[in-house]
């Protein structure tokens, strides 16, 4: 088994990573990492339902995606993730209890005494330290997981912290659950850095042909060259969102108005604007601007730039509807 710590803590350099070393190598791996503050969402999840977007926006948060399902995660630089590569036979390569074992190992040898909940979830004294997800490529596997040692919870909280009854979606909805740090249960005190070092320790020293691997050249170009294609852009992080419905609400100074709108591969297809305002010109040619534009606020703020709203909606600022469709 092939041990590595990435050398980057971008998020899309990482999830880029588990998707290169899955694909790209026959041998079994493990990969231990952190990220800058930063969402991932699950595969098959709305992001724009799973974040809380102003929050996100105003503390320069990064939005990932994953190619894992399961539900949304925040990570920080106290949070370690680890992953597990491995190859087997169709239809008996996932195994959440196999995969977390060696995790749980290294955290009994350091006097914490955790077990596996029943959503794949590591957890301690009844609190949730870890999410974990898989991916099957061919005749091999990803699991994968977060670790929280020392992440900020208040952080963590306002971050996933989402208004998911504007959304009607078909998407895996998060469930959320109460967490706790690890150093907080320590007898001792140590940082992260430490943390890492005694997990990749506990591997090296209890698993056969163990030794640590050091990305190369080759590797590292290839990993930025699928971050840059594929990991980084909007089209993976937002717009492969499963279709959704947003209905949002908006009052002002001149009265109150719904927005509904129909979003397919993050694309505003259809618009509509109702509610007790005074329209002072046709509110259809407000609708048709925005319609077939990406669901995006800088993409909608620059659409509205040579618009002024008022002219529909007395009343309306710019910035007042841009608000109200997220």
């Amino acid at each position: 088994m092939l041990c590595i710590i990435s050398p980057y803590t971008n998020p899309y350099f990482n999830l880029a990573a588990e998707e290169y070393l899955l694909k790209s190598f026959q041998e079994d791996l493990f990969l231990l990492y952190r990220n800058r503050p930063s969402i991932v969402v699950g595969k098959h999840q709305n992001t724009l339902a799973e974040i809380n977007l102003p929050f996100v926006q105003e503390n320069e948060i990064l939005v990932a995606r994953r190619i894992t399902g399961g539900g949304t995660v925040f990570h920080d630089l106290g949070n370690l993730n680890f992953a597990f590569f491995t190859s087997g036979k169709e239809g008996e390569l996932v195994d959440y209890k196999r995969a977390t074992t060696p995790i749980v190992e290294a955290l009994k040898k350091m006097g914490l005494e955790v077990r596996l909940g029943k959503h794949n979830e590591l957890l301690l004294k009844g609190l949730k330290i870890s999410g974990t997800a898989s991916h099957v490529f061919k005749q091999r596997v990803l699991h994968h997981g977060t670790l929280l040692f020392s992440s900020e919870m208040g952080k963590l909280s306002a971050a996933l912290k989402s208004d998911k009854e504007r959304f009607t979606d078909r998407a895996v909805k998060s469930v959320r659950s109460r967490v706790t740090n690890i150093s907080d249960h320590l007898k001792e005190s140590v940082d992260v850095e430490i943390f890492q070092e005694r997990i990749l320790a506990h591997m090296l020293q209890n698993y056969k042909d163990a030794r640590p691997y050091q990305l190369g050249r080759t590797d590292i170009a290839e990993i930025k060259a699928l971050r840059d294609s594929k990991y980084s852009t909007w089209e993976w992080n937002f717009g492969y969102s499963p279709k959704y419905q947003f209905c949002g609400s908006i009052s002002f100074k001149g009265g109150s108005l719904e927005l509904h709108m129909n979003v397919v591969k993050g694309v505003i297809k259809e618009l509509k604007i109702v509610g007790d305002f005074t329209s002072l010109r046709d509110i259809v040619l407000l609708e048709q601007e925005l319609v077939g534009i990406i669901h995006d606020p800088e993409t909608i703020r620059n659409k509205l730039s040579g618009v002024d709203v008022s002219n529909y909606i007395r009343g309306l600022e710019n910035e007042e509807l841009l608000m109200g469709m997220f």
